[in-house]
């Protein structure tokens, strides 16, 4: 880890934005492509989007999760963002965004040539019953047939765009509220991408059970950096926060309420 990701609380790699390429206008929150100091292309997600910094969260807790249990997403890095990169945009909605978003954004490894899935896995399928568990312990709600958040790259499925997941988090203005509520609140399949793939979630339960703990659910808190945990009263520091996190995924993973079915 070097002195400059110990310095922004994240195990993920930092790099510095040295180019806006283009906006993805896609969805509300405007992301963009942009170049970085490691030559890499990145999706940038902008801190001052309209949904908020803790959806940047979700994207890297969700991502890493589904790293872990062997689903396919882009790799994550933090982006270092010189609000100066404005001045030689045209486009003010454009220059606006980047004004916003001075410092710490998330970027999301861009894949060229992939393209957005919109079909159906023959069933049973292993890869669609992981993402049919990974959605409804996250509690996603977005990854509907009109909005699958699911690409093909190379012949194979990758799963991005987690953002609307956690929802459990928008709820602490007031302060940390009971992990119970949300390890016990079902989730809705019906409108799920793969929702005729939940015959194959109790074999991807068993799985997957013994991959997810509460040492991996700390590990992968610990790639969040600590400017995008606002303290909440209960949780004043990035470390609070982070054990809040725990808790209510740690809780989740304690009942099978959440899954397809109820776990039957």
């Amino acid at each position: 880890m070097t002195s400059h990701q110990l310095e922004v609380g994240t195990t993920l790699p930092t790099v510095r934005v040295t180019r806006y390429v283009t906006p993805l206008r896609e969805g509300g929150s405007l992301p963009g492509i942009v170049e970085a100091d490691d030559l890499g292309t990145y999706v940038c997600k902008f801190r001052g989007a309209g949904q908020g910094i803790r959806v940047l969260v979700a994207e890297v807790v969700v991502g890493e999760l589904a790293r872990r249990i062997g689903l396919r997403t882009p790799r994550l890095v933090v982006l270092d963002l010189d609000p100066e990169i404005a001045r030689y945009e045209a486009d003010e909605e454009v220059q606006d965004l980047l004004n916003r978003s001075p410092g710490l954004n998330l970027g999301v490894d861009f894949l060229p040539g992939a393209f957005g899935f919109d079909e159906d896995l023959p069933a049973p399928d292993p890869v669609a019953a992981k993402v049919l568990w990974l959605d409804s312990f996250c509690a996603n709600v977005d990854r509907s047939w009109r909005n699958p958040n699911l690409l093909l790259w190379h012949g194979d499925l990758w799963v991005i765009d987690h953002g609307a997941a956690l929802y459990f988090h928008h709820g602490w203005g007031g302060g940390v509220t009971d992990p119970e509520r949300f390890a016990r609140q079902p989730w809705d399949v019906s409108d799920h991408v793969f929702g005729a793939h939940r015959a194959g979630v109790a074999a991807a339960d068993a799985e997957i059970s013994a991959l997810v703990t509460p040492a991996v659910l700390a590990e992968v808190l610990a790639a969040v950096p600590d400017v995008w945990l606002e303290p909440v009263p209960g949780a004043e520091t990035p470390e609070a926060l982070r054990a809040a996190y725990v808790a209510f995924l740690t809780a989740r993973l304690g009942t099978r309420q959440w899954l397809p079915g109820g776990g039957a």
